[in-house]
């Protein structure tokens, strides 16, 4: 692979938890692999008074112990800054072309904003205002973590604010879901595969899921996802962009603004779910009071910083259709939840059955249910299910399972989601970025859905046990069929398989 250009990363926010965490560690793994750039440098800003090596010592806890890790802390330099202060800019300004100087980086900067959404509009302003934005001779690039907005109006309002400061081609919107190989891995399955392909549309397929359980709860978080729930927190961005990959048109390059068009389309074509209809399209619950192997556990209302008579929604499920060719008449569900039995994120495309029941005869005939089970988490890998005759006499029929998992390439090195983002940031590549239209017309999809909550008290928000499969009403949606119960082990499902 080819190593990108030389080049400078300023990560605002850098004493926060995302960096030390994950932006960090994810940087080092490149480092192992020789896929930096053969000049580079991080400058972390945020408010904490650090010096260079104290910045360092601070990022060593979720590093080795090792040479490498100390050859690549060298990397790492820190500037204190009050990034809502506009006059501390021009001090940015200056240690980046020192540095810039020093290590010859051409004055190619990405500016990653690992802060709270409340200065996303800010810090791009005081950028451009420092003559940071925008260069004559080297890239300026621009990363924003979401949330991207709390509604339509809000999205469209940062866009705008953005746009003032940075060219769309500039802006790089962080969805860490599209950094998971096996997200990437759909298009490849679908593409790249003659066996899969002529079947991928509305002729063959029965209807598509989309889950991602968490097992955890709120986990010390609750003030803020009280603001938030589970249609903001997850399908807005995270699961309307993994529909966006399975049922999107084949783009005409494998280049970003291509797959990006395809995936637009996808969201320009998905019907309205007007207010009038959530109730009988969309689920909500909250999860309540349990008992999970033996240890009670409270149910959301009972979390610190949660509001007693809370009607935030930590379980969502919804059914859609996408009205253009390809997909007339499939219904796509997406479920998500917080304590769930297992921890999961998969993509179910439900293959319809055959016209003529030839074994119906057969004692406990039961239709074979054909799916294609994409895992995104845990587990990686590709589940395919199929009918086969048991063996003895008659043609009785089980399902079974033909799997590949991810482990198996034990010579191959799986990159994390952030790993593989921040290398396609620094080699300019935003294929796997949402663009500003596209997180507009996700909002736009969404936004009867949180009107109708907002303007409807009698709209209800179901209970579930904590450790359960969501609220019983989740299961009215998929009319004749049920949802996949998966289990942290690919080739395993079932209602308890977790228990």
């Amino acid at each position: 692979m080819k190593k990108p250009t030389h080049q400078l990363l300023v990560i605002f926010g850098a004493s926060g938890d995302l960096t030390r965490r994950k932006l960090v560690p994810a940087l080092f793994d490149l480092f192992l692999q020789n896929l930096l750039p053969a000049k580079f440098a991080v400058l972390g800003v945020s408010r904490t008074p650090f010096s260079d090596e104290q910045f360092r010592d601070s990022m060593k806890e979720f590093l080795p112990s090792n040479e490498a890790a100390a050859n690549f802390l060298k990397f790492l330099h820190y500037q204190p800054l009050e990034t809502s202060r506009n006059s501390d800019y021009p001090a940015l300004k200056t240690r980046l072309s020192q540095i810039d100087n020093e290590l010859g980086l051409g004055g190619n900067y990405i500016f990653y904003l690992s802060t709270p959404p409340s200065l996303y509009s800010i810090i791009p302003r005081y950028l451009s205002e420092a003559g940071l934005s925008r260069s004559e001779t080297g890239f300026r690039r621009l990363i924003v973590e979401k949330p991207f907005g709390t509604d339509l109006e809000t999205a469209r309002r940062l866009n705008v604010e953005l746009l003032n400061y940075f060219d769309e081609k500039q802006i790089y919107r962080i969805d860490h879901y599209l950094g998971k190989e096996t997200v990437q891995n759909m298009l490849v399955t679908r593409f790249a595969n003659g066996i899969f392909e002529p079947l991928w549309n509305h002729t063959f397929i029965r209807h598509v899921e989309v889950t991602s359980a968490e097992s955890l709860g709120v986990e010390g978080r609750g003030g803020y996802y009280d603001h938030s729930g589970a249609l903001r927190d997850m399908v807005q961005n995270h699961l309307l962009q993994l529909v966006g990959f399975v049922a999107m048109e084949p783009p005409a390059v494998m280049e970003a603004d291509a797959i990006r068009n395809e995936t637009l389309k996808v969201f320009q074509a998905l019907r309205p779910i007007r207010e009038n209809m959530v109730e009988n399209y969309v689920i909500r619950g909250q999860y309540t009071a349990s008992t999970i192997k033996g240890q009670p556990v409270p149910g959301y209302r009972q979390e610190e910083g949660v509001d007693r008579h809370s009607r935030t929604e930590t379980f969502l499920a919804m059914k859609f259709f996408i009205d253009n060719w390809r997909w007339a008449g499939v219904p796509f569900y997406i479920r998500t939840g917080k304590k769930l039995p297992a921890r999961v994120t998969e993509v179910v495309v439900n293959f319809k059955h055959v016209p003529h029941h030839l074994f119906s005869a057969s004692p406990g005939y039961q239709p074979v249910s054909n799916q294609l089970v994409i895992r995104i988490q845990p587990d990686e890998g590709v589940l395919l299910k199929f009918g086969m005759k048991i063996p003895g006499a008659g043609f009785n029929i089980q399902t079974v399972n033909m799997n590949f998992h991810y482990s198996e390439l034990t010579d191959l090195h799986l990159p994390s989601a952030y790993e593989r983002l921040l290398l396609d940031c620094m080699q300019g590549d935003a294929t796997l970025y949402a663009r500003g239209d596209a997180v507009e017309e996700a909002w736009r999809f969404v936004q009867p859905i949180l009107n109708a909550w907002g303007s409807n008290p009698e709209i209800p928000i179901y209970g579930y046990p904590a450790g359960s499969w969501g609220p019983h009403e989740a299961e009215k949606l998929i009319t004749g069929d049920q949802w996949r119960y998966p289990c942290k082990n690919l080739t395993d499902d079932g209602l308890y398989c977790e228990l």
